[in-house]
């Protein structure tokens, strides 16, 4: 476990001859690089054992297949990610929870782009995989900030709309944040520092709630 190499034993050869490969973190972080950059079809288990630097029956020997290495990729970021995520104050307003929910999705998205890619290619494919981080991970995310949401919209602090409008308008806004060859062309300095990157969050953060929680226009854009 952890960032060390280990060896692994061929059959029939002495453990002197074996290739060290990388620990499973390094494992999992390559993965994730794999996956978000071609696409789980695209990702075939020799193209994965090239970028990973091990054997091609490696996937197999260590997770048992391919969908089961995904599921451990997935894992080992997402959970990383949501635990990262700093929830609200107590005794915080419903605004507030709101604005730290979103401030906070964008903050853990800077951290790590190849998930948030990984996650909207995902997404617009209607498969078992889509499934798998909607139910375990997605839904009790959102559900941390319906609450408050449902709150708002009943206040007329907030828009009443549907609720997957509504989440789109906060996640796809996630692609501004991560799509660096895009933004480049659309004016981003290159090689920016974390504390920019971290900044640009925040700005995105504070336009897209803002935006949500105009105050004079929530009754009228809902009965649009």
């Amino acid at each position: 476990m952890g960032g060390r190499s280990s060896t692994t034993r061929r059959p029939g050869r002495p453990s002197g001859d074996s290739a060290a490969i990388p620990g499973e973190r390094d494992v999992l972080l390559r993965g994730l690089e794999a996956f978000s950059e071609l696409g789980y079809d695209r990702a075939s288990a020799r193209e994965l054992a090239r970028r990973l630097g091990v054997s091609h029956t490696f996937i197999n020997d260590r997770y048992g297949s391919k969908a089961a290495f995904w599921r451990a990729v997935v894992d080992a970021a997402l959970g990383s990610q949501l635990t990262r995520m700093a929830p609200a104050a107590p005794g915080s307003g419903d605004e507030d929870v709101v604005r730290q929910f979103v401030r906070e999705f964008y903050r853990v998205n800077i951290g790590e782009p190849h998930l948030a890619l990984l996650m909207a290619d995902e997404s617009a494919r209607d498969t078992e995989r889509l499934d798998y981080l909607y139910q375990r991970y997605i839904e009790p995310t959102l559900a941390l900030v319906v609450p408050s949401i449902e709150r708002l919209m009943a206040s007329g602090r907030m828009a009443r709309v549907p609720m997957d409008v509504l989440f789109f308008a906060i996640i796809a806004p996630v692609a501004g944040l991560v799509q660096e060859p895009f933004a480049r062309r659309l004016g981003r300095p290159e090689h920016l520092s974390l504390a920019e990157r971290l900044a640009r969050a925040e700005a995105l953060a504070g336009l897209v709630v803002d935006g949500l929680l105009a105050p004079g226009d929530a009754k009228r854009r809902s009965s649009v």
